[in-house]
């Protein structure tokens, strides 16, 4: 793909699917692998991505966004960044939104934040910090790989939206989306998001 004369692509890629994503489970910080399925559908999200050019490709340090990063065949370029890194829940960590409910029945992650992690003030800036790079850069299409809810904050960070927006963006296991601009460079847009359609069900 030439991407020469062309408005920068951001490329987000979630990470492919893990023991806790089937179970609902919180997972921020803990380095959890990918399950076999995970494995398959970042090696099919390779296919999907062989042809293109990235002028940069970035990872969470998090084994499951790593590994579906090297899985989709960009392990030799891609750099790893902590920004990227997944909420940190805190207390939640590890516990499922219904179990959370049983103490706290209105509890909602993206308004209420998770006790002892990180708030949700501190996972927006992370994300205001990533996306000021990446509109600095200006030069080609980036990949990066990350994780659902993290992504999410990223997206509302391009737009220029309030963090409460981040409700609205859903991400699927190995989806990819793709954030790039308009017309001209002050008008960032959402060219692709939560597209899943080459991974195994």
């Amino acid at each position: 793909m030439n991407i020469k004369n062309q408005l920068p692509r951001i490329y987000l890629v979630r990470h492919g699917e893990t023991a806790w994503t089937i179970s609902g489970q919180h997972t921020g910080h803990t380095d959890i692998p990918l399950t076999q399925l995970g494995e398959r559908n970042a090696v099919l999200l390779g296919e999907r991505l062989k042809g293109l050019n990235f002028t940069a490709v970035y990872t969470s340090p998090l084994q499951r966004a790593s590994r579906t990063c090297e899985l989709a065949g960009f392990g030799s370029v891609v750099q790893k960044d902590p920004d990227l890194m997944e909420w940190n829940y805190g207390e939640y960590e590890g516990i499922t939104t219904a179990d959370i409910q049983k103490k706290r029945p209105d509890w909602n992650v993206l308004r209420d934040g998770c006790p002892g992690g990180e708030t949700i003030d501190e996972v927006a800036a992370r994300a205001l910090r990533v996306v000021a790079r990446l509109k600095a850069l200006n030069n080609g299409n980036v990949l990066i790989f990350s994780h659902g809810h993290f992504l999410r904050f990223v997206a509302c960070a391009w737009l220029e939206l309030p963090k409460e927006n981040v409700r609205f963006f859903m991400l699927k296991p190995t989806s990819i989306s793709i954030l790039s601009y308009e017309v001209r460079l002050s008008q960032p847009a959402i060219r692709l998001w939560n597209d899943d359609g080459h991974v195994e069900q």
